[in-house]
Protein backbone atom coordinates (compact mmCIF):
# COMPACT_ATOMS: atom_id res chain seq x y z
CA UNK A 1 0.00 0.00 0.00
CA UNK A 2 1.64 3.11 -0.90
CA UNK A 3 0.28 6.65 -0.71
CA UNK A 4 1.31 10.28 -0.67
CA UNK A 5 0.52 13.36 1.68
CA UNK A 6 -0.55 16.65 0.06
CA UNK A 7 -1.95 19.59 0.28
CA UNK A 8 -6.05 18.91 -0.52
CA UNK A 9 -7.71 20.38 -3.26
CA UNK A 10 -10.97 21.67 -3.86
CA UNK A 11 -11.21 18.21 -6.13
CA UNK A 12 -10.72 16.65 -2.56
CA UNK A 13 -13.73 17.47 -1.09
CA UNK A 14 -15.57 14.39 -1.54
CA UNK A 15 -13.39 12.62 -0.17
CA UNK A 16 -13.15 14.40 2.78
CA UNK A 17 -16.69 14.76 3.27
CA UNK A 18 -16.42 11.05 3.66
CA UNK A 19 -14.06 11.04 5.65
CA UNK A 20 -15.81 13.63 8.36
CA UNK A 21 -18.98 11.68 8.07
CA UNK A 22 -16.96 8.49 8.89
CA UNK A 23 -15.44 10.31 12.15
CA UNK A 24 -18.73 11.25 12.78
CA UNK A 25 -20.08 7.33 12.81
CA UNK A 26 -16.69 6.07 14.69
CA UNK A 27 -17.43 9.30 17.25
CA UNK A 28 -20.80 7.97 17.40
CA UNK A 29 -22.39 10.97 16.45
CA UNK A 30 -23.26 10.58 12.93
CA UNK A 31 -26.66 12.97 12.36
CA UNK A 32 -23.84 15.60 14.39
CA UNK A 33 -23.03 16.61 10.99
CA UNK A 34 -24.68 19.57 9.18
CA UNK A 35 -22.05 20.48 7.34
CA UNK A 36 -22.20 19.91 3.48
CA UNK A 37 -19.81 19.54 0.91
CA UNK A 38 -20.53 22.70 -0.97
CA UNK A 39 -19.79 24.55 2.10
CA UNK A 40 -16.66 22.68 2.63
CA UNK A 41 -15.84 23.45 -1.09
CA UNK A 42 -16.46 27.40 -0.18
CA UNK A 43 -14.95 27.43 2.95
CA UNK A 44 -11.86 25.72 1.82
CA UNK A 45 -10.69 27.01 -1.26
CA UNK A 46 -13.57 29.38 -2.12
CA UNK A 47 -12.23 33.13 -2.05
CA UNK A 48 -11.94 33.78 1.94
CA UNK A 49 -11.24 30.11 2.47
CA UNK A 50 -11.09 29.87 6.28
CA UNK A 51 -9.33 26.33 6.75
CA UNK A 52 -6.44 24.34 5.42
CA UNK A 53 -6.54 20.74 4.65
CA UNK A 54 -3.33 17.69 3.89
CA UNK A 55 -4.55 14.82 3.05
CA UNK A 56 -2.96 11.36 1.95
CA UNK A 57 -4.09 10.04 -1.23
CA UNK A 58 -3.57 6.46 -1.81
CA UNK A 59 -1.49 5.86 -5.06
CA UNK A 60 -3.50 3.10 -6.56
CA UNK A 61 -6.95 4.94 -6.81
CA UNK A 62 -6.39 8.13 -5.86
CA UNK A 63 -9.00 7.82 -2.88
CA UNK A 64 -8.10 10.31 0.04
CA UNK A 65 -7.61 8.25 2.84
CA UNK A 66 -6.82 10.56 5.48
CA UNK A 67 -6.67 13.92 6.18
CA UNK A 68 -5.48 17.17 8.51
CA UNK A 69 -7.92 19.81 8.44
CA UNK A 70 -7.17 22.95 10.61
CA UNK A 71 -7.33 26.73 10.75
CA UNK A 72 -5.52 29.52 12.31
CA UNK A 73 -6.62 31.18 15.66
CA UNK A 74 -5.71 33.57 17.65
CA UNK A 75 -4.90 33.63 21.61
CA UNK A 76 -4.60 36.38 23.51
CA UNK A 77 -2.21 35.23 25.42
CA UNK A 78 -0.27 33.17 22.70
CA UNK A 79 -1.06 34.83 19.70
CA UNK A 80 -1.45 33.11 16.39
CA UNK A 81 -2.15 29.52 16.60
CA UNK A 82 -3.46 26.50 14.66
CA UNK A 83 -6.63 24.43 15.67
CA UNK A 84 -6.55 21.32 14.43
CA UNK A 85 -9.69 20.96 14.07
CA UNK A 86 -10.25 16.72 12.45
CA UNK A 87 -7.21 14.35 12.20
CA UNK A 88 -8.53 11.09 11.06
CA UNK A 89 -7.55 7.95 8.46
CA UNK A 90 -9.67 5.65 6.77
CA UNK A 91 -9.85 2.40 9.50
CA UNK A 92 -8.37 0.25 6.99
CA UNK A 93 -5.79 2.45 6.41
CA UNK A 94 -4.69 2.63 10.07
CA UNK A 95 -1.43 1.25 11.57
CA UNK A 96 0.57 2.28 8.46
CA UNK A 97 1.66 5.93 9.69
CA UNK A 98 -0.28 8.06 7.96
CA UNK A 99 -1.94 9.69 11.06
CA UNK A 100 1.47 10.50 11.77
CA UNK A 101 2.81 11.83 9.07
CA UNK A 102 -0.44 14.20 8.41
CA UNK A 103 -0.06 15.74 12.17
CA UNK A 104 3.39 16.59 10.71
CA UNK A 105 2.86 18.28 8.04
CA UNK A 106 0.74 20.62 9.91
CA UNK A 107 3.25 21.00 12.93
CA UNK A 108 5.68 21.84 10.16
CA UNK A 109 3.47 24.70 8.35
CA UNK A 110 2.60 25.72 12.18
CA UNK A 111 6.40 26.73 12.38
CA UNK A 112 7.06 27.67 8.78
CA UNK A 113 4.41 29.99 9.85
CA UNK A 114 5.45 31.13 13.48
CA UNK A 115 2.53 30.24 14.81
CA UNK A 116 3.17 29.43 18.98
CA UNK A 117 1.02 26.96 19.53
CA UNK A 118 -1.19 24.28 17.96
CA UNK A 119 -4.32 23.30 19.99
CA UNK A 120 -6.80 20.13 19.31
CA UNK A 121 -9.42 17.33 20.95
CA UNK A 122 -9.49 13.80 21.82
CA UNK A 123 -12.91 12.39 22.94
CA UNK A 124 -11.69 10.32 26.94
CA UNK A 125 -12.62 7.16 25.14
CA UNK A 126 -10.15 7.22 22.71
CA UNK A 127 -7.71 5.79 23.87
CA UNK A 128 -5.63 4.36 20.75
CA UNK A 129 -5.71 8.29 19.90
CA UNK A 130 -4.92 9.23 23.33
CA UNK A 131 -2.21 6.98 23.05
CA UNK A 132 -0.67 8.42 19.85
CA UNK A 133 -0.68 11.92 20.97
CA UNK A 134 1.23 10.39 24.25
CA UNK A 135 3.97 8.97 22.15
CA UNK A 136 4.05 13.02 20.78
CA UNK A 137 4.90 14.24 23.96
CA UNK A 138 1.82 16.44 23.63
CA UNK A 139 0.19 18.26 26.69
CA UNK A 140 -3.02 16.88 28.28
CA UNK A 141 -4.91 19.91 29.64
CA UNK A 142 -7.50 19.00 32.46
CA UNK A 143 -8.14 22.47 33.33
CA UNK A 144 -10.06 24.37 30.84
CA UNK A 145 -13.34 23.57 29.88
CA UNK A 146 -14.97 23.18 26.05
CA UNK A 147 -17.78 25.26 25.88
CA UNK A 148 -20.03 25.65 22.51
CA UNK A 149 -23.56 26.82 21.08
CA UNK A 150 -25.09 25.71 18.45
CA UNK A 151 -26.49 28.11 15.75
CA UNK A 152 -30.20 27.24 17.42
CA UNK A 153 -28.67 27.93 20.67
CA UNK A 154 -27.31 31.00 19.56
CA UNK A 155 -30.62 32.52 18.13
CA UNK A 156 -32.60 31.55 20.73
CA UNK A 157 -30.40 33.24 23.15
CA UNK A 158 -30.54 36.51 20.84
CA UNK A 159 -34.39 36.44 20.91
CA UNK A 160 -34.84 35.98 24.54
CA UNK A 161 -31.90 38.80 25.03
CA UNK A 162 -33.63 41.35 22.82
CA UNK A 163 -37.38 40.30 24.24
CA UNK A 164 -35.56 41.61 27.99
CA UNK A 165 -35.93 38.37 29.35
CA UNK A 166 -32.39 38.15 30.36
CA UNK A 167 -30.28 40.43 32.39
CA UNK A 168 -27.17 42.14 31.20
CA UNK A 169 -26.03 44.34 34.30
CA UNK A 170 -24.58 43.63 37.13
Amino acid sequence: MSFVIRRGNAEDVPGIFRLIKELADFERAPEAVINTEKALLEDGFGNNAIYQVFVAEEIATSDVIGMALYYTAYSTWKGKMFFLDDLVVTERFRKYGIGRKLINEVLRDALDKRVSLVKWQVLDWNTRAINFYKSMNATFDGEWIDCKMSSEQISAYLKTLEQGKIKTEN
